[in-house]
């Protein structure tokens, strides 16, 4: 690749240029990390568009009380850059987004984001073979697009009637309002998932009747979380091969202990449900509520949860969990179908993220003028999660099928980063101006990934899972071993693709 003499790195107040290299869409942990990987490569063309006013992505935006990562932290970062004085093995938001934050300092990509930015429409000119963007700030041109949005970005708010009309306090946890005041209230949670099973026992002990109004229980694990000693520290930063050794092993015990049974042999989960049924026993006596929280399907079919005070603060005596599904919501209260009404103060949504609507996929046109939600129809699709047919020059961080179901979305973030360059590298050797999968070579991944899925956890296992699509199929996770998926992305083939070379539109084979 070109390697370029560094110029004076750009800072916020910099006005956004006419024309990029490449134009990066999102300022979390994806985006950051090919921003990062690219001053590493010498190429400073680039330019990273972020709609909010800081860094960070959905670490940045979830601050929620609990709030905490259940991926070990030791794997939760950047193979590149580790940080040896994480002070928990499992890490908090705040800790997170500061290390987000100065490692992005570190590395200088944070003077290549333009703070501010939402980008509000990106279309292909196939006349000039650069894409034309459009943000709330300005526009602007570039030769590469990659969305880096992220799948946890829009929180999903559920479709219950008259959720409009409550005229007391309601927020999302992804939007959490830390100006109200909780303390004494009666406060209705709608949603069990990742993020509920955090915030409810930080407010538990402070509400006055806490009302919990799940659909369907999650599986719990106990969460093996502990406070990192001085000495650990002292020695990851003295020796920085034995924190690359203990990354080793936390990734291999993920891969190894999780993926066989999540993808191959489902059976085996039935190990894990021994002992979250005994994590159950432990901490709910009531043999009734025990049984209400114990699921019917198998474990792993919907996210998987860590908690050790989930329990304890369902079994309080100022909770209720309310199985009966919500009818409708009234202006201060909610009413079930069993014709229960219980008066509620506030209304906290837990309800997770829009995973499967790829979002800002709306607002990208490709080579015939549609969308890319219009070209997906429900189903998102891409090849390697990365690329897609009609798209050209666009790349996707995080894509479809690119979510993980067991370890760091960083491992399969740092993968794509790679496969991104490589595939630059081989543009720039053949002179082309454009690139673009081919249709029927993207067919063919897709359909053999929903093949290998038909045996999955995630489709055997009973249960109606936020991982699938509009049309039913798990356009969210990789139904395989993540270290198949960084083998898959070490090389970009050219025979998969058509490249354009001035004004000429080959298949790559033929110009060869």
């Amino acid at each position: 690749m070109t390697q370029l003499d560094a110029p004076t790195a750009p800072t916020e107040a910099d006005p956004l240029p006419d024309h990029a290299r490449i134009a990066i869409v999102g300022a979390g942990f994806s985006g950051l990390a090919l921003g990062m990987r690219l001053l590493e490569e010498g190429m400073y063309d680039f330019v990273v568009l972020e709609r909010a006013r800081d860094v960070g992505g959905t670490w940045r935006d979830n601050t929620y009380p609990g709030c905490a990562c259940d991926v070990p932290s030791h794997l939760y970062s950047f193979s590149f850059a580790p940080n040896p004085d994480w002070s928990r093995t499992y890490s908090e938001q705040p800790e997170i987004y500061e290390y987000i934050r100065r490692t992005a300092a570190e590395r200088g990509v944070d003077s290549y984001v333009r703070f501010g930015h939402e980008v509000q429409g990106s279309r292909w000119d196939e006349d000039a073979q650069h894409w034309h963007i459009a943000t709330s700030s300005g526009e602007l041109t570039a030769n590469y697009l990659v969305s880096a949005m992220g799948p946890l970005s829009a929180p999903a708010w559920p479709e219950v009637e008259g959720l409009d009309s409550f005229e007391g306090k309601i927020f999302h946890s992804a939007e959490w309002d830390h100006e109200h005041d909780l303390n004494g209230e009666r406060v209705g949670v709608i949603g069990t998932g990742a993020s509920a099973i955090q915030f409810v026992p930080e407010i538990q002990p402070q509400v006055g009747r806490l009302h919990v109004y799940q659909r369907t229980p999650p599986w719990i694990l106990p969460r093996p979380d502990r406070a990192t000693t001085r000495l650990e520290r002292r020695a990851y930063r003295r020796f920085p091969w034995l924190q690359k050794l203990t990354r080793t092993l936390v990734y291999w015990r993920q891969e190894l202990l999780m993926v066989p049974g999540l993808v191959y042999r489902p059976q085996i989960m039935k190990a894990a449900e021994v002992a979250s049924r005994w994590h159950l026993r432990r901490h709910v006596r009531d043999e009734k509520l025990r049984e209400e929280l114990t699921p019917a399907y198998r474990l792993g079919c919907k996210r998987i949860l860590i908690s050790d005070e989930w329990y304890p603060a369902l079994a309080s005596d100022n909770v209720e969990v309310v199985h009966s599904g919500i009818e409708e919501v009234r202006a201060h209260s909610i009413v079930t179908a069993d014709g229960t009404e219980r008066e509620i103060d506030t209304i906290i949504l837990g309800t997770g993220f829009r995973a499967t609507d790829m979002v800002g996929s709306e607002h990208i046109y490709g080579r015939d003028g549609r969308s890319l939600r219009e070209t997906w129809q429900g189903s998102p699709q891409a090849h390697l999660g990365t690329t897609v047919a009609g798209f050209p020059n666009l790349f996707l961080l995080v894509g479809p099928n690119l979510g993980p179901g067991h370890t760091s979305v960083v491992f399969y973030t740092e993968s794509q980063v790679r496969y991104l360059l490589e595939t630059l590298k081989a543009l720039e050797q053949r002179e082309a101006t454009s690139f673009e999968v081919r249709k029927d070579v993207q067919d063919a991944y897709n359909a053999d990934l929903q093949e290998r899925m038909r045996k999955t956890v995630w489709t055997t296992g009973g249960c109606n899972s936020w991982y699938l699509d509009e049309t039913g199929k798990n356009t969210t996770l990789w139904p395989g071993f993540s270290w198949e998926l960084r083998l898959r992305t070490r090389s970009f083939d050219e025979t998969e693709h058509t490249l354009q070379r001035g004004g000429s539109r080959d298949r790559a084979a033929a110009v060869a």
